[in-house]
């Protein structure tokens, strides 16, 4: 085996065993690329100029506009998670649903989706449900296998249902894997990747993921009662109020909307419409601390949905010599409206602030960004030297010569995957072995979209798969001591084989994953 490979496998085995060891996640893929760039000029494998290419490499990923979409996304997310939107969604699922068998399992999923479609966050999800319903379940007589089980599976449904941090983060390290495959091909004019179609793409198989748990929830509440009983008569007396039911449901409701509406009809990009999530989180936290003062909230929403409207009836532009008088009328409109929807979005910054939730959401979202961010940076550096030394061209003729072509490569890559998920974090599999393997598959006539669903939805299934899924040290860290961790084990593995079945559907039809955005983005 010529020394570049070695060196290459060497890069790879090192990062594997000190991000084991618990070393930053981070600093251990950029000094491991440093330490073998000096390695490679040594035994003269790679130019001493090389290391020139490593500075523009890391400007190139700081200036991706796609990337702006993470601090905003997480902005959201934590903002959403600290106005306690979680804890009225579950009792107002829980006293409607309550009264069926299996009900309360089947409203954590509900408020589960909900949240990931709000936030993103599986960690945030998967310890505010725990902490809110897992108590409760346990109290109204629920297996504590069944329940811890079905918290964090429904806290990891954040990975797969849009919008997701994990489809922006492989919706960009895909795109540039695409541009790279179609270039290598001969394509100098490619169709664009976008994370807007990893969204659409992942709508379906979202979905349907969802409805598997119910039905699962369903066919445990009547095969075995006793595991999911519904609440008491006394309690099931308790039935939540309307007023109070659409007051839950619709806050959320309206975002999703907002965030994901605007990409899928082509209003916004992804990043843009994480900013519309980010203003529309802000403005629901302002209604949360003062609901009987939400007057400038209301106005708010409305205003922004009245620019909406304006800037597709209108020419807005100011820059222009012909400006009719229709359109002047609608300048002046939208200067009033953005005056209002400042106005409402300045109140509800205020409460915020006032309430001491601005300031723990921006501490903790500079955390988490910057913790992505320097990981994005060590990555690159990684991926970059592990190309120098030709681990592109190694790993392309390796796959390309398995028995049995694409199909052959791309199981072994998802295995790959989902072991690589039992160790690391899926931020570490995106950006190490994305870059990596999936230029090769693509270069061999692989849907990008049904790709990267594939890969996320793989993702998905590591967070849960014992004994290192990340949802279930997030779900132990909350859950009270009586829910021994081997009950959480057993609670999740049902989960994980609906995860599989999954992707196995995913295999056999594709066009769950490649239908909507050819409709809506063709």
């Amino acid at each position: 085996m010529e020394l570049n490979i070695i060196l290459d496998l060497l890069m790879f085995l090192t990062v594997i065993i000190m991000l084991m060891s618990g070393f930053p996640v981070a600093f251990t893929l950029g000094g491991t690329a440093l330490i073998f760039v000096g390695i490679g000029i040594y035994f003269d494998e790679i130019d001493s100029d090389f290391i020139g290419l490593i500075p523009e490499r890391i400007f190139g990923t700081m200036t991706n506009d796609v990337l702006l979409a993470v601090p905003l996304f997480i902005f959201m997310g934590v903002m959403l998670e600290r106005s306690k939107i979680a804890e009225e969604l579950l009792d107002s699922m829980s006293r409607l649903m309550g009264r069926l068998p299996g009900g309360l399992g089947i409203s954590v999923t509900i408020v589960g989706a909900l949240l990931a479609a709000s936030t993103g966050i599986v960690g945030a999800t998967v310890v505010t449900m725990g902490l809110l319903s897992l108590p409760t379940m346990l109290k109204r007589g629920y297996s504590p296998a069944l329940a811890s089980g079905t918290i964090a599976a429904s806290g990891t449904l954040g990975q797969i249902i849009p919008p997701s941090i994990v489809l922006v983060l492989l919706g960009d390290q895909l795109s540039s894997a695409w541009q790279t495959a179609q270039l290598e091909m001969g394509n100098w004019a490619p169709e664009p990747l976008s994370v807007g179609d990893l969204f659409a793409g992942a709508l379906i198989p979202g979905m349907v993921l969802v409805l598997l748990y119910i039905l699962y929830q369903i066919a445990v509440a009547m095969i075995f009662p006793k595991l999911s009983p519904p609440i008491s008569k006394d309690e099931a007396a308790d039935t939540v109020s309307t007023a109070r039911l659409l007051g839950a449901f619709l806050p959320p409701i309206f975002l999703i909307i907002a965030v994901l509406g605007s990409i899928i009809a082509g209003i916004a990009t992804p990043t843009e419409a994480a900013a519309v999530g980010a203003v529309g989180a802000i403005l629901m936290t302002g209604y949360k601390v003062e609901p009987d003062k939400a007057w400038p909230v209301y106005g708010a929403g409305l205003s922004l949905a009245g620019l909406v409207i304006i800037t597709n009836l209108f020419d807005l532009r100011l820059n222009r010599e012909d400006i009719s008088a229709g359109d002047y009328l609608g300048i002046a409109l939208a200067i009033i409206l953005s005056l209002c929807a400042l106005w409402g979005v300045g109140v509800a910054t205020y409460r915020s602030h006032r309430e001491k939730i601005l300031h723990h959401v921006m501490q903790s979202t500079t955390r988490i960004s910057a913790m992505i961010f320097m990981i994005l940076i060590g990555a690159a550096m990684f991926s970059l030297v592990f190309k120098g030394f030709e681990g592109d061209e190694f790993i392309h003729d390796f796959l390309s010569n398995l028995p049995g072509g694409k199909f052959t490569a791309l199981i072994l890559v998802m295995a790959v995957m989902f072991v690589l998920g039992f160790f690391l974090d899926f931020i570490e599999i995106t950006f190490v072995v994305v870059p990596i393997v999936a230029p090769v598959l693509l270069m061999m006539d692989i849907h990008p979209v049904w790709l990267g669903i594939m890969m996320a939805m793989n993702l998905q299934t590591s967070f849960l798969t014992p004994p290192f899924g990340f949802a279930l040290f997030y779900l132990r860290g909350v859950a009270p001591k009586s829910v021994t961790t081997m009950q959480i084990y057993k609670g999740v593995l049902p989960y994980v084989l609906i995860q599989i079945l999954m992707l196995a559907i995913l295999w056999f039809f594709p066009e769950m994953t490649t239908w909507l955005p050819g409709v809506l983005f063709k």
